[in-house]
């Protein structure tokens, strides 16, 4: 089972521009974990207020990113000698030593060094929360994918960021009843707040009951059912629903609801 290894600090969590960052390399299995995570929270649609970096090995350009964002979330890959996929959760005031910036090289130059560059290079300016995320590796060989434990814990660690740090974003974007728009080729497009908060794994059921459709999530792709594919940068989503519809597509948007008692986003077609 991962464990979850939590430091706490006392510092408040203000409000403001939230720049979540995933640093390692993707050529070596597991230490991709943060680049891998940082792909799948683009997939689910990036609130607004909320910024991602691939930084990759380039903890340099990490430190420059950094200003302006009053909420930095670094992930990276670790190796402590720990049982794979353990999650280490370090808020950045409790990391004790953060390296010297003499005698650094581009090549080693990662999220600890980024701290520290940041810090001197940014003073006041410098973020006033800072978390670290470290998933203990199991495999680092070159051309390897992500082992199945790092690949859990991250899936675990996508939980916690949305919770602790999107949550309030897509909250204020989805405060409004969901609207969706059924188009001329018969899909259904979905804004990305809507499609992260009502389908986060991209794979819903779609059905016709009475005069409404409903969408029902599922766990995954491996569900079966139909995909929600990514149309825009900023995670709007489109799914095709003609042949559910019996090519009876109504044109223009909609507005819809949630309907937790049967776990399904249920829109009127209002078809007369």
């Amino acid at each position: 089972m991962t464990q979850l290894h939590e430091e706490t600090d006392d510092l408040s969590r203000p409000e403001g521009d939230v720049l979540i960052v995933g640093c390692g390399n993707l050529l070596r299995g597991d230490d991709g974990v943060g680049p891998v995570l940082i792909r799948h929270l683009w997939e689910r649609g990036i609130p607004d207020g909320a910024g991602i970096v691939d930084g990759g090995t380039a903890g340099m350009d990490v430190a420059f990113r950094m200003k302006g964002a009053r909420k930095v979330v670094i992930i990276d890959a670790a190796s402590t000698d720990a049982e794979p996929g353990t999650i280490y959760r370090v808020p950045g005031p409790a990391i004790a030593e953060l390296p010297a910036l003499e005698g650094l090289h581009t090549h080693s130059f990662r999220w600890d060094h980024a701290l520290a560059f940041a810090n001197w290079l940014l003073k006041d300016e410098y973020p006033q929360d800072v978390t670290v995320f470290l998933i203990e590796a199991a495999n680092v060989d070159p051309g390897m994918d992500l082992s199945p434990k790092v690949s859990t814990a991250m899936e675990q660690v996508i939980v916690i960021i949305e919770r602790d740090f999107l949550a309030d974003l897509r909250t204020t974007e989805s405060a409004a009843a969901p609207e969706v728009e059924f188009t001329s080729d018969g899909y259904l497009r979905v804004d990305a707040a809507t499609s992260a908060r009502y389908f986060p794994s991209g794979s819903v059921v779609a059905m016709r009951r009475d005069d409404e459709l409903w969408m029902i999530p599922l766990r995954g792709p491996e569900s079966g059912g139909l995909l929600l594919k990514q149309r825009t940068p900023q995670g709007d989503r489109c799914v095709i629903v003609r042949e559910v519809l019996d090519d009876q597509v109504p044109l223009g948007i909609r507005t819809g609801y949630w309907d937790d008692a049967h776990g399904a986003l249920r829109i009127p077609l209002d078809l007369e």
